[in-house]
């Protein structure tokens, strides 16, 4: 007789958990970007919006939060209710670079979110203002080492996906420039394509339209080989050997969004991500799909964790 009680609360519990999933959503959802408009990380929560609005059957609306290298974002998912209407747009510069690059962080990437799904995989490029004349990477490195600190390096943030991408080719190299941050990719570009910048990492996702239209100049890309999207553009590592720096886009929730929720999440957008449009799409611009469950997202993460927290304190980065 003891064990009944038990066993009808556990069984309220999980026919709750069932019934919310079935019912989930309810209301429009909120995906937030933890920078500015303009931006790789923009373009793609709005390839996935538009097909996970249909898949939902409910309307799933960007809200751009930038600033303090995604810090502003992250913060406000944290803090949002744990019902699934609320996720948010990550890269390795929000759940990796942050928790060691500020002493004090305002949010824990692993006790303060749940992972949804990791979205792709991809690599930056080194683009340069058309004005600095320099044809390829070497080139760019004697120039880089003949005028030390006269270059001026946008990013989009301290610890942002380009200037981590930027530090490890420094760390490469031995070259020595200045860096600029921005509070997003979009602002950033707005400098460089202005000249008052001459060199940035970005994605390709974001560079290549910019590369294409000849506003600026590619010299590589920081894959180990040369990218299906641009194969005219060089791998770094042809110029430097050893260098290769690849990064990621995924999906968290707040913590303590219902498992059940995370799972519908996770299988639409698994769906979503293997659709030959979409595919072609993110090939397009560089980045490849990988999708995965929630689990394997989250070893990800925290794996990450661990390479960036060496990488900080080899550079002995601080936040600007």
């Amino acid at each position: 007789m003891t064990f009944k009680p038990l066993f009808t609360l556990l069984s309220f519990v999980m026919c709750m958990g069932l019934c919310m999933a079935q019912q989930w959503p309810t209301k429009p959802i909120r995906l937030v970007v933890p920078y500015p408009p303009g931006g790789g990380t923009d373009v793609v929560a709005r390839l996935i919006a538009e097909p996970l609005t249909q898949a939902l059957n409910q309307s799933v609306f960007i809200d751009n939060k930038g600033g303090a290298n995604g810090i502003i974002g992250c913060n406000f998912v944290a803090n949002a209710p744990a019902d699934g209407y609320t996720i948010l747009l990550v890269l390795p510069s929000q759940m990796s670079v942050n928790p060691a690059l500020y002493k004090k962080s305002s949010y824990d990437p692993i006790q303060d979110f749940a992972p949804i799904i990791q979205l792709t995989s991809f690599e930056v490029a080194l683009v340069i203002h058309p004005s600095l004349e320099v044809n390829n990477v070497t080139e760019l490195i004697g120039y880089a080492k003949s005028h030390p600190g006269s270059l001026s390096l946008a990013s989009a943030g301290t610890g942002s996906s380009g200037h981590m991408a930027a530090v490890w080719f420094a760390l490469k190299t031995g070259v020595d420039w200045v860096h600029i941050p921005f509070k997003g990719a979009g602002p950033a570009y707005a400098d460089l394509l202005a000249g008052s910048e001459q060199l940035m990492f970005a994605t390709t996702l974001s560079t290549l339209p910019y590369v294409r239209s000849g506003k600026l100049k590619a010299l590589g890309v920081t894959g180990a080989t040369r990218s299906l999207a641009a194969p005219d553009i060089p791998a770094i590592a042809e110029s430097v050997p050893g260098y290769e720096f690849t990064q990621w886009h995924g999906l968290v929730a707040p913590a303590k969004t219902p498992p059940e929720v995370i799972a519908k999440l996770n299988g639409e957008i698994a769906k979503i991500l293997k659709m030959p449009k979409i595919r072609e799409r993110f090939a397009s611009l560089g980045s490849e799909v990988v999708g995965g469950s929630p689990q394997e997202f989250d070893k990800l993460i925290k794996s990450e964790l661990v390479r960036y927290a060496d990488i900080v304190k080899i550079t002995g980065m601080k936040a600007e």
